[in-house]
């Protein structure tokens, strides 16, 4: 079995896995954590994600499922480390990110929520692509 000092107990689903890697994140940044992770900041682990990312890519298109799942877990990781370090700089909120996050999907997606259903993949990208059109004008409008 392997060991997790950094947990109370062993996780058993997803939600407690995602908690758990979370957890990690912030257990690295701590005192008894690691150098490295302490020092680095939000914005140095976004390069990191994009690097994940591209290899997350890679691993889809090799089509390999185990290399997949190591990729996507080195990205979430990195996403998740991203945002401790902004928690601890101020600079982020997971409860905000995550119900504004919730609340931009179902605007975005006003062709399936909303009276005006999408019949076609195209549809459903023309009615996404007007909503995000929209926000970034008013985003745009509010910044001057």
């Amino acid at each position: 079995m392997e060991s997790y000092p950094h947990l109370s107990k062993i996780p058993k689903n997803k939600a407690e896995w995602l908690d758990a890697l979370a957890e990690l994140t912030r257990y690295l940044r701590s005192p008894e954590g690691c150098p490295w992770d302490r020092e680095r900041t939000g914005r140095e682990f976004s390069v990191f994600v994009r690097e994940e990312a591209v290899e997350l890519t890679e691993a889809i298109d090799g089509g390999d499922q185990e290399h997949i799942e190591e990729e996507f877990g080195d990205c979430l990781f990195t996403l998740l480390a991203a945002a401790a370090a902004l928690e601890d700089e101020g600079r982020f909120r997971w409860e905000e990110a995550l119900r504004k996050t919730h609340e931009k999907m179902i605007r975005r997606h006003g062709h399936v929520f909303g009276e005006d259903r999408a019949q076609t993949p195209e549809a459903a990208m023309d009615a996404w692509n007007r909503v995000k059109s929209e926000e970034k004008k008013r985003r745009e409008k509010g910044a001057r």
